[in-house]
C-alpha cells in the first residue's frame, strides 16, 4: 500500500529524485493521519482506492506547501519553461487537501470543528 501511495503522490506532485526521501516521509505521515481519523471499526482496506488517493493527495499537498518561489520562468532557444509560483502551489495544495477530505468523508470522523447554534 505504501509504495502505491508514494507512486501516486510522486505523480500528482511532480516530485523529482531530490525530493524522494521527503515525499516518502510525508506519505508515511499522511497514512498515519488518515488511519487515525477512520471511524471505529474501519480499516484503510475498507476504504478501497479512496484511502490511497487521499493519502497521496495529502502527501503531495504537504510537499507543495513546503516549496517557495523558484525561478519563475526561463527560455532557451525555442523552449520556454514556467514554474509554479508559491501562490499557485498553495492553491494546488489546498485543492488537493479538499479532494482528500471529500474522498474520505464517508469513512472518517470529521476533522474540522463546527460551532452550531447554541442558545444562550
Amino acid at each position: 500500500m505504501e509504495q502505491t501511495i508514494r507512486k501516486l503522490a510522486e505523480t500528482v506532485s511532480g516530485a523529482g529524485e531530490d525530493e524522494a526521501a521527503l515525499l516518502e516521509a510525508l506519505c508515511g505521515a499522511a497514512i498515519r493521519r488518515w488511519r487515525g481519523r477512520l471511524r471505529e471499526g474501519l480499516t484503510a482496506e475498507d476504504c478501497g482506492t479512496a484511502f490511497h488517493c487521499a493519502a497521496a493527495f495529502t502527501a503531495a499537498a504537504d510537499l507543495l506547501s513546503g516549496g517557495g518561489d523558484s525561478a519563475a520562468s526561463f527560455t532557451a532557444g525555442q523552449v520556454s519553461v514556467k514554474a509554479r509560483t508559491a501562490a499557485e502551489s498553495a492553491a494546488l495544495a489546498a485543492s488537493l487537501r479538499r479532494a482528500a477530505e471529500e474522498l474520505m468523508a464517508p469513512y472518517t470522523v470529521p476533522g474540522g470543528f463546527a460551532f452550531l447554534g447554541v442558545r444562550g
